[in-house]
């Protein structure tokens, strides 16, 4: 799934995604000072939006032009400034630090799965927050939806290591059940949630 993939799936007027925020954004920023704040692979970003609508300070990376686009007509609906960047998360350096990364859905095989996280961590600021949310393994075998190959589904275990090797502190991490509405009814996917804390 390239830039040219996703530049053909938001091609279309309406939004792909919901544009409210995803649930575990809420609940693991809740209680955090607002500061400046980075969503990698932002996609329409709804989750960008939403932070700078709390008060954050916001940029938004991703590398499908026609997403950003649609992110920036969001945030203009919205009422709210948010940075919005193209580059690719596997190749894209941190020129500056951010008190909160998020990292929502990114679904990469290997190696550029672990090269994005680490470009992530790396962009961290010193008492700042890492938050990544994926698509889990055991949500191919048990869950609803995202993707059918497992080569790029999540484990909480392989992320928590990424992230203690890098000198965090674990906060948060779960495999975490997220209801999903269809048109027959409520289904549950299956989340691998982490949220770590990088030294002050």
């Amino acid at each position: 799934m390239d830039e040219q993939f996703w530049d053909e799936r938001y091609s279309g007027t309406e939004l792909i995604w919901t544009a409210q925020p995803n649930m575990f954004l809420v609940r693991e920023v809740k209680g955090l000072e607002p500061g400046r704040a980075l969503d990698l692979a932002c996609g329409e970003g709804r989750n960008a939006i939403w932070l700078a609508e709390q008060g954050w300070e916001v940029t938004g990376i991703d590398f499908s032009a026609k997403g950003l686009d649609k992110g920036r007509a969001l945030a203009v609906q919205r009422n709210v400034d948010v940075a919005f960047e193209q580059h690719d998360a596997t190749t894209w350096v941190p020129t500056r630090l951010f008190d909160l990364v998020a990292v929502f859905y990114l679904q990469l095989p290997q190696p550029g799965r672990a090269q994005a996280i680490k470009n992530a961590l790396a962009a961290v600021a010193s008492g700042g927050t890492f938050l990544l949310v994926a698509h889990d393994e055991e949500n191919l075998d048990r869950g609803y939806g995202g993707p059918p190959t497992r080569d790029v589904l999540y484990s909480v275990e392989e992320v928590v290591t990424m992230a203690t090797s890098s000198g965090f502190t674990i906060v948060t991490a779960e495999q975490a059940e997220r209801p999903v509405m269809a048109e027959d009814g409520e289904h549950v996917a299956i989340d691998t949630v982490v949220r770590a804390q990088r030294s002050a």
